[in-house]
């Protein structure tokens, strides 16, 4: 009898201690049902973790080049443009934590509230996304294109939003205090708009769920690259072969800039299918620059076997 108490005991105690982790989340299972292909490892709650010596790498690639293998993996809802930023040169580049805000409705905010407090939330719902970041995650928010009254931060959930992430944000919505968000050093915002008001009449309805992001579907964990151009989700399970592939696309850029500026060879064979003899000088290119990286014969092969560049 004992031990079956203890026992009962033990498991009131692990589902709330999941309870205070998970509150308006959906769950583990369902999340990684969601985002089942990626086989790498997870934070507790499900979310793909994407090591963080890939998002260093995903910082050195185009949009445009990660777009087109996107597209050729069939996935052709993962790119949003339109944006306004706090500044144009810094990059948002990490793992996406994602918040889905609804319109408030004084009964079910009541009670998402009262839930929160009793899991150990603290503050408005909007804070609640903040307090589950770590380096290298973007907050990642749907706010129904909100922008009066639809701004989710201003510079003081800024600085606390950079301190944890080392990170921007991400948000069909809006934010205020463009002013003091433009003096923390390396945050940057794409928002749809900025206005001075403050956040009313919002509720967050979802925490690391998938979001709609204008015409792109964003899963918890997905890879995001944001640049001036836009704002590109990558699932997780595709990170690495759209970062490799970009990479090589860079690399071959590179290259054919040298040779066509050299005279090596016609814009007509470096655009065309590559012969053996630029495949060759191509490896024996990279020999020369060792910085650029290394590569194999084979490797090459595989990259220009499906070529669509």
């Amino acid at each position: 009898m004992k031990y079956y108490k203890l026992l009962l005991l033990a498991l009131i105690v692990n589902i709330g201690s999941q309870l205070k982790v998970s509150a308006q989340t959906i769950s583990r299972d369902e999340l990684i049902f969601y985002t089942s292909e990626w086989k790498g490892e997870r934070f507790a709650d499900g979310r793909p973790k994407i090591p963080d010596a890939l998002i260093e790498r995903a910082k050195n690639i185009s949009i445009e080049d990660a777009w087109t293998v996107l597209r050729n993996e069939g996935y052709f809802n993962q790119f949003e443009s339109g944006w306004k930023l706090v500044n144009d040169t810094i990059p948002v580049v990490g793992r996406v934590v994602t918040a889905m805000y609804m319109p408030s409705r004084p009964d079910v905010e009541k009670a998402i509230k009262e839930r929160g407090a009793k899991q150990g939330r603290k503050g408005n719902t909007n804070s609640w996304p903040i307090d589950q970041l770590v380096k290298g995650d973007v907050y990642v928010a749907d706010g129904f294109g909100k922008i009066r009254g639809g701004t989710l931060i201003g510079d003081n959930l800024g600085n606390s939003i950079f301190n944890k992430s080392g990170n921007g944000v991400i948000f069909e919505g809006s934010a205020r205090d463009l002013q003091g968000l433009r003096e923390i050093k390396g945050f940057n915002a794409f928002v749809r708009d900025f206005d001075p008001s403050y956040l009313e009449e919002m509720v967050l309805m979802g925490l690391n769920t998938p979001i709609r992001i204008g015409h792109a579907i964003v899963l918890p964990g997905d890879l995001v690259i944001a640049q001036k151009e836009g704002v590109l989700f990558i699932p997780a399970h595709l990170a690495e072969k759209v970062v490799a592939i970009s990479e090589f696309v860079a690399l071959r850029d590179d290259f054919s800039h040298a040779m066509l500026k050299a005279g090596t060879f016609s814009t007509g064979e470096i655009d065309s299918e590559w012969s053996n003899k630029i495949r060759e000088a191509f490896l024996k290119w990279l020999d020369e620059n060792p910085k650029k990286g290394k590569m194999t014969r084979s490797q090459l092969d595989s990259f220009m076997e499906k070529r669509t560049w």
